[in-house]
């Protein structure tokens, strides 16, 4: 049995919370933890190098000049590569950077990347998370108090508009919800904060999974 601590919002002990070992993976998963981060870190990665092509390039709807007696090269349109002001040939364009990453796979790597986090005692429960105040410095001394300062992730079972707004302003510290928390947030953090609910959204994670 692994045990979570609760934490009053005063920083008080209001006990501990038991999670059934059944439920845990701490023997296999490091591979699909790795290949998780991976496909998350892949998928927030943006193409940002751009150029146009000869389609993309406005102008050149008529022939610049006729095509004989000038003495020139023949053209068909400034929008010709080899002209200034005309496309590019071959040049970048934004690309889709995103990973696959089958359900079983990220079932296994979230239960190992929790697991571990239990493990470690990096997961807090603090009570009465769902009504805390709109307030930063609110939650600034509650970080001080259960996270010591330290970077934290919160996790709730529903969206929590105040903890999004006091948080927000707070330098390393995220909130999102148990149904949303990614294996990368769940490792970046040393610290996780969750209400009640939270856990249970966890919880109920960990035993679809291991299924």
């Amino acid at each position: 049995m692994s045990k979570i601590a609760i934490y009053k919002l005063n920083g008080e002990a209001a006990g501990e919370q038991e999670i059934a070992d059944a439920l845990l993976e701490t023997k296999r998963g490091a591979q699909a933890v790795a290949d998780a981060v991976t496909a998350y870190r892949a998928g927030i990665r943006a193409g940002t190098a751009s150029t146009k092509t000869r389609d993309m390039v406005s102008g050149g709807g008529r022939k610049p000049y006729k095509q004989k007696g000038t003495g020139r090269a023949r053209q068909g349109s400034i929008r010709s590569p080899i002209l200034r002001g005309g496309g590019v040939v071959f040049g970048p364009h934004p690309r889709d950077f995103s990973k696959k990453l089958n359900k079983k796979t990220a079932a296994l790597a979230f239960r190992r990347a929790l697991s571990d986090q239990l493990a470690a005692g990096a997961v807090v429960v603090a009570d009465g998370l769902e009504a805390i105040e709109p307030k930063t410095k609110t939650v600034a001394a509650l970080l001080k108090k259960l996270a010591g300062g330290r970077a934290a992730l919160f996790v709730t079972g529903a969206a929590n508009a105040n903890l999004n707004r006091a948080a927000r302003n707070l330098p390393k510290t995220e909130v999102t919800t148990a149904a949303q928390a990614s294996v990368y947030q769940i490792l970046r953090y040393p610290t996780i904060l969750v209400d009640a609910a939270g856990l249970a959204g966890l919880t109920k994670r960990l035993a679809e999974g291991a299924e």
